[in-house]
């Protein structure tokens, strides 16, 4: 294996390292969307209770219904669902609703996601069930959880209720969160809605609980949580500029903590870290060697456009590493994957980025052959007795 490492050139920053930030939360992660680039995990992996911040996966799945359509098994929005016993049975956060009324799905979707109504999941979660009840479509959550990589997710009902068995991680909060602002555009502006008036007799019932939508930062969504279990938490996103972000906090102990931590997590990760172009796809990086090739290099280039989050005030320039196998064997066709770029930023997890080669390469031609076999042969002759054997 052959590494070669770049110079910095302009890559480097300037003084100071990033500060790293320490939340009072008892599980955080925030990452960077744009460049993919994980800047907090605490207790990121460890299995907790959620709250209403599981409500985000019951409405990834009725917004993989409503692609579907009614006539493939899933929902219309402006479909009439009916309310069950089961859907008034709980308490906390609801649309004050009413058995045997129906409910159109985009009432429902609102419901939950700007009043985090309780009864309106499980009016959606029985619809969906493959048995009709909240615990089949619980059961499907979880298949459908890991199925999209979250593999710290457990659910027992369809709004977060504290239960035992109940549980999710903060990246697997990230995860989702990160598919469905990736997944549905066409239904992730409902996040950023302040108010939804559902019910004219319970008018105070009408404000979005997200403490960051109205503060000019960027913030968009997603969800809130609270239980006594799990204490305060936010599921949060936010954009400024071409970048964005996605936070998951849990255990904070009070709503104005939730409030003040989510909006100083915004804060750091927009002004400690830059998105940096280093390169655009088909870009040369370097040379690799060719073995029985017509030719004795072969370039190497981006497989795709190189960004990076880079730390504002870095006190070293980036590390940049080409790796690959070689000499290269000929032939070599011209988008053969033969190494990667390593891009690793002070205090930063590494960017990896295949390089592929940039030409086609044919192998020695005869003559090119006996020559390279002569030349072989003069250099085993002239290092002697020794070389020869």
């Amino acid at each position: 294996m052959i590494r070669i490492v770049l110079a910095t050139l302009a890559l480097v920053a300037s003084t100071l390292s990033a500060v790293a930030f320490e939340t009072s939360a008892t599980a955080a992660y925030v990452v960077d969307q744009t460049t993919g680039t994980v800047l907090l995990a605490k207790n990121a992996d460890t299995p907790l209770p959620p709250a209403s911040m599981s409500k985000l996966m019951t409405l990834y799945m009725a917004f993989e219904a409503l692609e579907r359509g009614k006539s493939n098994g899933g929902l219309e929005l402006d479909e009439l669902l009916p309310v069950s016993a089961q859907a008034m049975s709980y308490g906390g956060s609801t649309l004050f609703l009413r058995t045997g009324e129906r409910v159109s799905v985009e009432n429902l979707l609102r419901g939950i996601i700007v009043l985090s109504g309780n009864d309106a999941c499980v009016v959606i979660a029985e619809a969906l069930s493959p048995d009709g009840t909240e615990g089949g479509f619980a059961r499907l959550m979880t298949q459908r959880g890991a199925q999209l990589g979250m593999t710290n997710s457990t659910f027992t009902n369809s709004n977060g209720w504290p239960k035992a068995g109940h549980r999710m991680s903060m990246r697997d909060l990230g995860l989702l969160a990160n598919r469905i602002i990736t997944d549905f555009p066409q239904f992730y502006p409902l996040f950023a809605e302040k108010e939804f008036l559902f019910d004219e007799a319970e008018a105070s019932n009408r404000f979005n609980r997200n403490p960051l939508l109205t503060l000019g930062i960027g913030a968009d969504g997603l969800k809130t949580g609270h239980t006594q279990e799990a204490g305060y938490g936010l599921t949060g996103s936010a954009k400024q500029g071409n970048r964005r972000i996605i936070f998951v906090l849990s255990g904070l102990d009070s709503a104005a903590a939730r409030a003040q931590e989510a909006e100083a997590i915004v804060n750091w990760a927009f002004r400690q870290f830059a998105q940096t172009e280093l390169g655009t796809a088909g870009q040369k990086i370097a040379d690799a060697d060719v073995t029985i090739g017509a030719e004795a290099t072969v370039g190497l280039v981006l497989a795709k456009d190189l960004s990076v989050l880079v730390p504002t005030n870095a006190s070293e320039g980036l590390k940049a590493e080409v790796i690959y196998e070689g000499p290269v064997r000929a032939p070599i066709s011209k988008g053969d994957e033969l190494g990667e770029l390593v891009v690793t930023p002070q205090g930063l997890p590494e960017t990896r980025v295949p390089l592929l080669a940039d030409r086609d390469i044919g192998v020695y031609g005869f003559k090119e052959r006996m020559l390279a076999a002569a030349q072989h042969l003069l250099v085993r002759i002239n290092q002697g007795p020794e070389g020869a054997s």
